[in-house]
């Protein structure tokens, strides 16, 4: 395959500190995490929630949501582990399934709101730009463990995969599309914009931003899922996380229909507006919780 250009891959995916082995992978979940927790509690408190039930929440979500989406991960990449079935224990090797992990999340808050108090819909709004950031810094986890790329390329952006990496079939093949890198790009700059930029202009009603996020995500998962080639099922043609984002999508436009109309019919009966707190502080930055 001619190339002009490309991606060259890490000659390593860990970190040497004395008799400790850091992975890269887990470096970037941890400050994505990190940086999901930040933002979405700042996003909460400025929407009028607790920032302390929101970190008391989040890191119960966070640890069930890991349970989850390694689950979700394990489910559709059975094959992988056929040979070494303890495998599905080593996180470290990657392989978090997004869906699975905001499935277990979702159930976890939805819990402690019932449980404790809080409002539920301003939590998911407050994530919806928190967990894409996260999503956009994770995903070069991806890139050091060389997984999760695409199928072969000769554009000036495609990945070089060291031979041990390519999965059976395209053994011949150097170069593959970086769908981590899209995914990562789409979020950062595209999704998060997006939300903020409708936030900002008072369009979308209370809750309506997480709708935004699972619409939006959902639609660039569907189409990555159409260039990756390490999933181990598929039906007419596509994986299973592809029908997943094809139902999350329908479901996040429902959700936003919901969302949307629920606070038209309580501003005409004249109970207060559900929509998005922001709007209330429409001359601060989308991020800043004044």
């Amino acid at each position: 395959m001619s190339m002009i250009a490309a991606i060259s891959s890490p000659s390593q995916n860990v970190l040497e500190l004395g008799p400790l082995t850091i992975h890269f992978y887990g470096i970037l979940i941890a400050i994505g995490v990190i940086v999901a927790i930040v933002v979405s509690k700042k996003r909460y408190e400025r929407f009028g929630g607790s920032g302390e039930f929101f970190e008391s929440a989040a890191i119960w979500a966070i640890v069930l949501g890991f349970l989850g989406a390694r689950a979700g991960y394990v489910f559709t990449h059975s094959g992988q582990f056929t040979d070494r079935p303890w495998a599905v224990f080593f996180i470290w090797e990657g392989g978090l399934a997004l869906y699975g992990g905001l499935f277990f999340g979702a159930l976890t808050v939805i819990y402690l709101v019932n449980k404790r108090g809080g409002d539920a819909f301003a939590f998911a709004d407050a994530a919806a730009v928190g967990i894409p950031l996260a999503q956009a810094i994770g995903r070069w986890g991806n890139y050091f463990n060389q997984e999760l790329f695409g199928t072969p390329s000769d554009l000036p952006w495609a990945i070089i995969i060291h031979p041990g990496h390519r999965p059976a079939g395209y053994e011949q093949f150097e170069t593959f599309h970086p769908t981590f890198l899209y995914e990562s790009v789409w979020n950062a700059l595209v999704l998060v914009p997006v939300i903020l930029w409708l936030e900002r202009r008072e369009k979308l009603a209370k809750g309506a931003s997480f709708g935004v996020y699972i619409v939006m995500y959902s639609f660039i998962r569907f189409t990555m899922e159409l260039l990756r080639t390490d999933t181990t099922f598929r039906l007419l043609g596509m994986s299973r996380n592809g029908w997943i984002s094809v139902a999350a999508l329908i479901g996040g436009l429902i959700w936003i229909y919901w969302m949307q109309k629920r606070a038209e019919e309580r501003t005409l009966v004249g109970e207060p507006t559900l929509l998005s707190p922001q709007a209330a502080t429409n001359s601060a930055s989308p991020l800043d919780p004044r």
